[in-house]
């Protein structure tokens, strides 16, 4: 989940917002109003809304905590973190590749939820002593809601079902006990997937009472569609362990100056490669970017007669690299964002050679029938 508007950083970490924030925050604001009326009277309507966006902040601001405290713990434990994204659901601190050991893991995961609880008691402290002091109405019944809210977020993410928390300890415990990380990974996915089928069907059981049951279906099929994308991960990187990362690349890739037009690129280029990626580099052969057909795609017809590659090419601190001896099952949980799932693969310094989708999909097969994988990527035909 990549951020739409970029927030800043904090302890060095990218924080941002996804678009579809915007609607919590509207149903949040529109429930909180009307709820906080029925709890307490005598306020005019523009004070139930302010409040409501007042609670709104703040518990987006408990939702950053909560991310926040697993990224720093990540890095503490030698595991990159790409950046913070709020969104529809929640938030989502994106990691770069996984803990080395159970213990690593279990802390991760479970200062998250040890954070909102936390955040939870800080408010139910706020509360008792505003309410100490005579200070009632609107702003007790803020207070409360957030130490409520933010007790129920660590509740809710202790269920041990993978993508949860929860699920990330529970994972924990059998890479601990059975010693193997992939059957660990597997059942954690599995109960995620038991759990997310449960939240849909109680969803469905709700919409025909009349009592709505969106958020439960919505939620369910998250949980669902992550836990069997976690079980997929598990199986590919399982299927290519011992692989390297110079085994499946493509080498010497064919680059592009980046002060090509885009229109220049689709004529010149594009019609004459089979590739749907290229790496962009200047006079001194230094790397500057990766354009991909994707990005050509979503520019405007207009603007490519007087667009550079450069312009619109993914930048290079947003694009995974890998060195040749590097396993692949490392790199795999980098791949994803701009560069649309490709990597450049770095000796030295230089440029050697490019991994897309279609190389590891490749790879995957090959060692599933047990063939050989060459050095160098010989045993595959390139494809980035």
């Amino acid at each position: 989940m990549k951020a739409t508007v970029r927030l800043g950083r904090i302890a060095g970490i990218p924080v941002g917002v996804h678009w579809s924030v915007l609607g919590i925050v509207l149903l949040l604001v529109v429930g909180l109003s009307m709820q906080l009326q029925l709890v307490v009277d005598g306020y005019p309507l523009a004070a139930y809304i302010a409040a409501a966006f007042v609670t709104a902040a703040l518990f987006f601001l408990s939702l950053l905590a909560h991310e926040l405290a697993h990224a720093v713990v990540a890095q503490r434990n030698q595991v990159g973190v790409e950046g913070i994204t709020l969104w529809l659901l929640g938030g989502v601190a994106r990691l770069r590749g996984d803990a080395l050991t159970p213990g690593a893991a279990f802390r991760i995961s479970a200062v998250g939820p040890l954070t909102s609880l936390l955040v939870g008691a800080v408010f139910a402290v706020a509360a008792w002593l505003a309410d100490g002091v005579g200070v009632g109405g609107l702003p007790l019944a803020v207070l409360l809601y957030l130490a409520v809210i933010n007790a129920v977020l660590a509740a809710f993410n202790l269920i041990p079902a993978a993508p949860l928390d929860g699920g990330r300890i529970l994972r924990a415990a059998i890479w601990k006990w059975r010693g193997d990380q992939f059957v660990a990974t597997v059942w954690a996915a599995r109960a995620g997937r038991l759990f997310g089928f449960a939240l849909i069907a109680l969803g469905l059981l709700t919409a025909m009472r009349g009592l709505g049951g969106l958020w439960y279906i919505l939620l369910g099929l998250f949980i669902v569609t992550m836990a069997g994308a976690e079980e997929h991960q598990a199986r590919a990187t399982a299927a290519l362990g011992g692989v390297r990362v110079g085994d499946v690349m493509t080498p010497q890739p064919e680059t592009v100056p980046g002060d090509l037009t885009a229109a220049q690129f689709v004529h010149d280029v594009v019609l004459f490669r089979r590739h749907s990626a290229f790496p962009l580099v200047d006079a001194a052969g230094r790397v500057e970017g990766l354009i991909t057909l994707n990005r050509i795609r979503s520019m405007p017809p207009e603007q490519r007669a007087t667009t550079r590659l450069r312009q619109v090419a993914c930048p290079p601190e947003e694009i995974p690299t890998a060195a040749p001896d590097e396993p692949l099952t490392d790199l795999l949980p980098r791949l994803g964002g701009c560069a649309d799932g490709r990597a450049l693969v770095f000796e030295q310094g230089r440029l050697v050679g490019i991994v897309s989708p279609t190389d590891i999909s490749r790879a995957a097969a090959l060692h599933g029938f047990g063939a050989g994988i060459g050095s160098g990527g010989s045993d595959i035909s390139p494809g980035h």
